[in-house]
């Protein structure tokens, strides 16, 4: 039998974090002999449809103690991560390359020519300048530590190295780490962030592609709520508000199934006491005005007409004429307007998971396991999940940049 193909770095999935990870370590040492494995035929694919396909490779927000506060799960570690590697490492990381990013009036950033394919090009320009092999199609089975060597077991052949780097990113599916589990790590439960809320009374479908600028969203019965752009969708509720809510509220909205109250303020936070003070004024200022055709805050007269409908106001009603109780009504439905939520739907094709390797079980400096010497993890198949935006990607370059460092130092 041949001897197995031997590196002194293999890296596991050929994602973002994973090239990310095999670059950055080939650049620090040029000598390494580097592998990555990727199971299915396609690389990158994460990167080719994030943003829209345009790639939003970070986040304008440069300072780590900032930065960290956007990450539901790995905040407090992931704060000493940044200072290693953060945002502003990263624009200056692919200025190096000759791949220009801009901002855009939300903090997300792109490269300048709006195309992922540019982070693409990059990367495999990068990997094929430092002769870093890549096998597509080429699962992995498992992973063996024989002394001071790996044995990675593929489909197709073995291989074997000092170091390896897994950067298999998030499943839904405990079998994804089944491997993890073998090389005698734990694994947090795996549940979904990132996703829209599916309405069951579809009372405002006919408003599809209706937004609000700056709306809130709460979870009934609880303390969680965001403030932002607010969607309404054939299905129910999206738009980045609703995103970063589901990224907060993931593990409550699992034990319950998806089954909740959400309730948005169109108003973003005006209180009840402020809005009822506004409808007194106009009601003696404007009131010959039909309250139907007179929306308040910005919002779409569609929006509105839906709102004073469901308020029970007749369309033929003035300002002048509103009852206490019509006013109550409105005022209800523009501060606290209940969607019954049951279900959610992937946010567009960027699967993100809650859970993965648990952080305690890696040294923070180097990302390397405590329970298996030589072995390094990197991006989402940790613990470690972001709001949209640019975030999860950043976690995944700044963890892959630290296993890379400590590999190719060592």
């Amino acid at each position: 039998m041949a001897s197995p193909l031997s590196f002194d770095l293999i890296v596991i999935g050929g994602g973002a974090a994973g090239f990310f990870g095999a670059i950055n370590a080939a650049q620090q040492n040029p000598s390494l002999k580097i592998l990555i494995l990727e199971k299915s035929p396609k690389l990158l694919s994460k990167v080719k449809v994030s943003g829209g396909g345009r790639c939003n490779v970070t986040h304008h927000c440069f300072e780590p103690t900032p930065l960290s506060k956007h990450y539901p799960r790995g905040q407090k570690e992931l704060k000493n991560i940044f200072r290693s590697f953060d945002a502003k490492s990263t624009v200056a990381w692919f200025a190096e390359l000759g791949v220009h990013l801009k901002t855009e009036d939300d903090g997300r950033m792109f490269p300048v020519t709006n195309d992922s394919q540019t982070i693409i090009d990059c990367f495999l320009a990068e990997a094929h300048k430092h002769r870093i092999r890549i096998e597509v199609s080429c699962g992995v089975e498992r992973v063996e530590r024989i002394e001071n060597e790996f044995l990675v077991y593929t489909v197709h052949q073995t291989f074997q190295s000092k170091k390896v780097l897994i950067a298999t990113g998030g499943h839904p599916q405990k079998s994804s780490y089944a491997l993890i589990e073998k090389l005698g790590h734990a694994i947090t439960p795996l549940i979904p962030s990132l996703f829209t809320f599916n309405d069951t009374e579809k009372k405002f479908t006919d408003l599809m592609g209706v937004s609000v600028g700056d709306a809130e969203v709460k979870i009934a019965g609880t303390k969680l709520s965001e403030r932002g752009p607010v969607l309404i969708t054939h299905w129910g509720l999206s738009g980045p508000a609703v995103i970063k809510l589901s990224a907060w509220a993931a593990g409550y909205l699992h034990e319950k199934n998806y089954t909740f109250v959400a309730l948005v303020n169109w108003t973003g936070t005006v209180s009840e006491d402020e809005l009822r003070a506004l409808f007194q004024k106009h009601k003696v200022e404007h009131g010959k005005q039909k309250i139907i055709g007179n929306p308040f805050f910005g919002l779409s007269q569609r929006l509105w007409e839906k709102l004073v409908l469901l308020a029970e106001i007749r369309d033929t009603k003035i300002w002048a004429e509103i009852s206490a109780k019509e006013m109550n009504r409105l005022i209800e439905f523009l501060i606290r307007c209940p969607f019954k939520i049951k279900g959610k739907t992937t946010f567009k094709e960027e699967f993100v998971t809650c859970g993965g390797v648990p952080l305690s079980e890696i040294d923070l400096t180097t990302m390397q396991s405590k329970r298996v010497p030589g072995l390094y993890f990197a991006g989402e198949v940790l613990n470690v999940d972001g709001e949209t935006g640019g975030f999860n990607f950043q976690a995944a370059w700044s963890t892959a940049y630290l296993a890379a460092q400590s590999i190719a130092n060592a």
